[in-house]
């Protein structure tokens, strides 16, 4: 059956009764319904895998099926590069690989076995491709199947808090991408990245709790609560760094933390941002980092009270080019050391960015890479959480 034609009318009348049965069925039944459609269209046996939090493996949605390892597998090959990978068994059959991708956020890759490609099929694979990755978004939001999948151990009690109100690793438009990563991802304290989209706004935000345990998450997560509560009533910049302020002061006036609040109009590259008393954002501009450009003078952290902030926070302005990429981060990233004592530092840091960038990876797996090279540079072990947001602006047409 895995070679059978399957006519034009058919396939798109498999293709519908697949989305609709894989939206009605429990994540647990997801694989058995895919296998079903997929040997009805003549693809043979189709499996689904994800990435681990650390990007490291692809992790098979049902048991049997071998991990494949990001970095070293023609599955990893389509996942690193959102593209579709083809290669030949010993028995003169074809495994497909391709990428699993809902807009700019990678969740892992699709395995087809078939015995021959043609055109047609090749469009349905695509588009089974891109189907279930839409209703695996879906349904991850409320399923531990794929949460538990995704992990390679158990996680600390102040990260499951922290990491519940994170949103997607990567968002993105025709315009702009955003994409951050963050580690360690298991013992994560006080660290947390925001990014979402308003009309023709990008908001991102990167955050520092001060300490690392519970208390620690509980204050950066009262002020991503504060920031997307502003944020939706429609608030300025200043007006929601104000709102920030205020909930860290009134419900945790013990805790503080550090940030960065940005705004990006996408159509026209004008950013706004407020520092505070976070390390500056960086720009990077035709694979140089542009020394300074957006820093300014330090602000207080968040939650002071008004009478100890020292009046309102400032907001800056700067005028973006097309292809600039804007980089926030936590302290944890540049600070790391190896067992000799040396820091992983600014200038390795923005270098890996610019090379890996003029090497042609997209931005999410820039990110990944980079954060693998901080993490080998401490051996897996940091001593701070590392978390790193990278926007990239690049309007249509240059």
């Amino acid at each position: 059956m895995a070679g059978a034609s399957v006519s034009a009318g058919e396939g798109e009348r498999l293709l519908e009764e697949l989305v609709r049965t894989a939206q009605q069925a429990s994540p647990a039944e997801l694989p058995t319904v895919l296998e079903r459609y997929a040997e009805a269209m003549g693809m043979g046996r189709a499996v689904i895998y994800l990435a681990d939090l650390q990007q490291r493996l692809l992790l098979p949605l049902v048991e049997g099926e071998p991990d494949r390892e990001v970095d070293a597998s023609l599955a990893g090959w389509a996942y690193r590069t959102n593209s579709l990978r083809v290669e030949e068994d010993t028995s003169g059959g074809l495994t497909i690989w391709l990428p699993l991708v809902d807009g700019a956020e990678r969740l892992g890759v699709l395995e087809l076995c078939m015995e021959t490609l043609d055109g047609i099929k090749l469009w349905r694979c695509r588009t089974m491709a891109s189907l279930l990755a839409v209703i695996i978004t879906s349904k991850r939001t409320y399923s531990d199947t794929f949460a538990r999948r995704m992990r390679a151990r158990p996680m600390q009690l102040h990260t499951e808090m922290l990491r519940a109100f994170l949103p997607p690793r990567s968002i993105g438009t025709g315009r702009v991408v955003s994409t951050a990563v963050l580690e360690p991802a298991y013992e994560l304290g006080g660290d947390a990245f925001d990014h979402s989209f308003t009309e023709d706004f990008l908001h991102a935000a990167i955050l520092d709790g001060m300490g690392h345990d519970l208390a620690s998450g509980l204050a950066t997560s009262v002020a991503m609560a504060g920031c997307r509560n502003a944020r939706r009533t429609g608030a300025n910049l200043a007006e929601l760094v104000d709102a920030v302020d205020q909930a860290l002061a009134k419900w945790l006036p013990d805790q503080f933390c550090t940030g960065i609040f940005t705004q990006l109009h996408m159509p026209t590259g004008v950013l706004h941002w407020s520092n505070c008393g976070h390390p500056a954002p960086l720009l990077i501009r035709g694979q140089r980092l542009l020394d300074k450009a957006l820093e300014q003078d330090s602000e207080p952290p968040l939650g002071l009270p008004a009478s100890l902030a020292g009046g309102s926070r400032q907001v800056h302005e700067a005028s973006l080019e097309p292809g600039d990429r804007i980089l926030l981060y936590t302290d944890g990233v540049v600070e790391s050391r190896d067992e000799g004592g040396k820091q992983f530092g600014l200038e390795r840091f923005t270098d890996y960015i610019i090379r890996s960038t003029a090497a042609g990876q997209n931005a999410p797996e820039v990110l990944r890479l980079l954060i693998h090279a901080i993490l080998g540079h401490r051996h897996n072990e940091l001593s701070d959480d590392a978390t790193i947001l990278m926007i990239e602006w690049q309007p249509p047409g240059q």
